[in-house]
């Protein structure tokens, strides 16, 4: 056979094709940072995906979908449909009710009545499906808040206007308090949501009575925040103004702000009784410089339970209280800490001995769970460890166990463990990972959603008895077809010499370690809080994905102060904020600067909140080591800041001038030598702008030139577009003073 010139030159053309667009049709994908910001176009679609939204019905396991409810066979993980939207809405139909969208949010009160309560806006339904009736319906004000059902007595309580108001479950609507408005607030979380405090009301084990907040801010300084937009569609800033009429001249918007070692407001806590319509406040004496929190009732409704700091929180007490009378009845026990006690959960009784309970404490170092008797005395320590117990789950009535979430298995981990009431521990489901757990009334079974660096997210479902675990989902990993970083994890010394810290390194994609890289140190620092953990990418945020796909190295490290490893560990930076954690910030640098592939002469750092804190402190006291930061909603001096988490981490302004004059970054301004952005949220009610706007007049008297950017009417965090927004502006900013 005979070739052409041509059939050869055309053989070779086709060769070189194949050899040059294979590599190209095996290239990952690459993101944009649409795909990875909250808020993002496509963001949603890069997450993970086939979400499954569990429940319990009874014993029976319920997937709550979008067209239909199906229950999950727990041996062989068949669904069979249960409920369909349509049949809801064809009940619905009858009434003025606007139609179901989807179940997410249903619930089944009652165990094996067909029962379902569903939402719908502010319309609350339940329905007998088989009966094809409505059997109670409650439609609450548009701008009702802080809804709490209940599903024994079927009342609801909520909010409007800082009021409260109660539902009965025929429809009947008690508005118990009249003179709520912004300084004098009830039904609402208090003292700023401190000591694991997360909402206002509180109803009695059979829906009889109601405890709630009611929290006096009048005597409190109050912060000028500044409506720009006072006119359209009312936003919580617009309340203060209502009634004033229209105008185009921004308005003032206050928010009671007591700053440390100022003036704090009063809290009371009130109980109603829906049937009477009389409400009692507890006896507690004056209020002043006091807090109460961790609200439990006791299982026949008859007392309540609530936990009582003095303000140095430095000393606390469990309290009993008459519900009926509001009478104190005794002090069951108190517990004290030379730095600082901090209760963040109230007590559980056991439900196979009403006279028994599960105490949380740090007594030890470490959280763990105590079991007491109604009088006080402890009866033993059920967990013990080097280690935290992060969430108690509930109880397993049968088998008289505890079932709990902790990192004694790795500090890194969160497992779900049961613990007998003679403290005898068991690892329960899957052994890697974070775990989050759902129990059956009873706690028989369990759902067990979980995720670990390889599982994006799997849901099973245990038996307890049995022990015999049945997977329900493993989710698709959703950056399968991008290319992902690489990403290491590992262990370093604090600047202690003794301490491990754990670091997350993030290598830039297409990493070339013959090539030398810029780094950005991501940095939080701050307690109740952590950045390195067993979830996906190791907890890497989507932000920190999209710089190593630029050509960055992203570095963090969880230094002494951070949580879940111990009261020593957290107490390292008592009365002194940022101090040693930059200390071990830096240790981090040292460690950055020890690889081959790093330039240590262009190492930025960016943070948030406490982190904004951290990466201006570090900005100004190693301004040596780093060549640029951008600095979100920080904290610039403590004395700004308000009085429960200041006062808890750093005593007040008064006892402890050094520690506040030394953290301050007002007097290190002159200390600035790199590029600095600092972006703050014109309306931030967390970290106020009179943290930012000193610091930029700090620097312009000490003749430094950090940049400012502002998000008007957002508040400490940007949220939908402009999230993606303020990425843009932080990606910018590196690429521009630190690429």
């Amino acid at each position: 056979m005979n070739t052409t010139y041509a059939d050869k030159i055309f053989c070779f053309c086709s060769i070189l094709f194949i050899f040059f667009t294979l590599p190209l049709m095996a290239q990952k994908k690459q993101f944009t940072i649409e795909d990875l910001i909250p808020g993002g176009s496509t963001y949603y679609a890069h997450s993970v995906p086939e979400n499954k939204y569990l429940t319990w019905w009874g014993e029976e396991c319920v997937e709550l979908g979008e067209e239909e409810c199906r229950v999950i066979n727990k041996q062989d993980v068949s669904a069979k449909t249960l409920l369909t939207a349509k049949q809801v809405n064809d009940i619905l139909s009858a009434t003025d009710a606007k139609p179901l969208r989807h179940f997410y949010y249903a619930s089944f009160p009652k165990t094996g009545e067909p029962l379902v309560w569903v939402a719908a806006g502010n319309e609350f339904t339940l329905i007998n499906w088989e009966e094809k009736k409505i059997v109670n319906r409650v439609v609450l004000h548009q701008s009702a808040e802080g809804v709490d059902w209940d599903k024994s007595s079927q009342r609801v309580a909520y909010t409007v206007n800082h009021n409260l108001f109660v539902t009965a479950s025929d429809g009947d609507t008690h508005q118990v308090t009249t003179d709520g408005n912004n300084g004098l607030r009830y039904g609402e979380s208090v003292h700023r949501n401190e000591f694991g405090i997360e909402k206002g009301t509180f109803w009695s084990p059979d829906g009889s009575l109601l405890a709630f907040y009611r929290m006096d801010q009048s005597m409190v300084s109050f912060y000028p925040q500044v409506n720009i937009t006072p006119y359209g569609e009312t936003s919580e800033l617009d309340k203060t103004n209502e009634g004033k009429g229209e105008s185009r001249c921004a308005q003032l918007a206050p928010d009671a702000y007591p700053m440390a070692g100022e003036t704090s407001h009063k809290v009371a806590v009130g109980i109603y009784n829906p049937v009477s319509k009389k409400t009692i406040y507890l006896n507690t004496g004056d209020p002043t410089d006091r807090y109460f929190t961790n609200i439990a009732w006791s299982p026949d409704g008859k007392s309540l339970f609530l936990i009582e700091l003095n303000r140095d929180q430095n000393h606390g007490s469990l309290d009993e209280y008459d519900a009926t009378t509001g009478e104190k009845l005794r002090t069951l026990l108190t517990e004290s800490n030379d730095k600082y006690f901090e209760p963040l959960h109230p007590i559980q009784f056991l439900p196979w001995n009403k006279k028994q309970f599960i105490y949380q404490t740090r007594k030890d170092g470490y959280n763990h769970l105590y079991l007491y008797d109604i009088n006080g005395k402890q009866i033993r320590q059920l967990t013990k460890g080097t280690f935290e117990v992060i969430d108690f789950v509930g109880f397993n009535e049968a088998r008289k166990e505890v079932l709990y979430t902790s990192n004694e298995a790795h500090a890194l981990q969160n497992n779900l463990y049961s613990v007998t009431m003679d403290g005898k521990r068991t690892l329960l489901g899957n052994h890697t990972g974070w775990h989050s757990a759902t129990l059956s009334p009873t706690g028989r079974f369990i759902i067990d959603q979980y995720s670990s660096p390889e599982l994006s997210r799997c849901i099973d479902i245990i038996d307890t008895q049995s022990k015999k675990t049945r997977n329900v989902l493993n989710a698709d990993n959703p950056w399968a077809d991008y290319d992902v970083p690489e990403i290491k994890v590992g262990t370093l010394k604090a600047a202690d010499g003794v301490t491990d810290l754990y670091y997350r390194l993030i290598l830039p994609t297409h990493f070339d370690p013959t090539k030398k890289y810029p780094a950005v140190v991501y940095v939080y620092g701050g307690p109740h809080a952590h950045n390195i953990d067993a979830t996906p990418h190791w907890g890497a945020r989507g932000w920190d994905i999209w710089m190593a796909q630029q050509g960055y190295i992203m570095f963090c490290v969880d230094n002494r102060g951070s949580e879940h490893r111990g009261l020593a560990f957290e107490q390292a930076t008592f009365r002194q904020l940022g101090v040693e954690e930059m200390k071990d910030q830096v240790k981090g640098v040292d460690y950055l600067k020890s690889l081959s592939y790093v330039d240590g002469e262009r190492i930025g750092v960016h943070g948030w909140s406490f982190g904004g804190f951290m990466t201006s402190s570090l900005m100004t006291t190693y301004p040596d080591v780093f060549k640029v930061g951008v600095a979100g909603g920080p904290v610039i001096d403590w004395r700004f800041y308000e009085v429960m988490y200041g006062e808890r981490y750093m005593d007040t302004p008064q006892t402890n001038p050094e520690g506040y004059a030394n953290t301050s970054l007002l007097g290190k301004a002159q200390n600035l030598k790199g590029r600095l952005m600092v972006i703050y949220g014109d309306n931030d009610p967390v970290c106020v702008p009179q943290h930012t706007l000193s610091f930029i007049r700090a620097c312009i008297d000490a003749g430094t030139y950090p940049d400012l950017f502002t998000y008007p009417g957002d508040g400490h965090n940007m949220m939908g577009t402009d999230r993606v927004h303020l990425h843009h502006v932080i990606t910018r900013y590196f690429e521009d003073h630190l690429k």
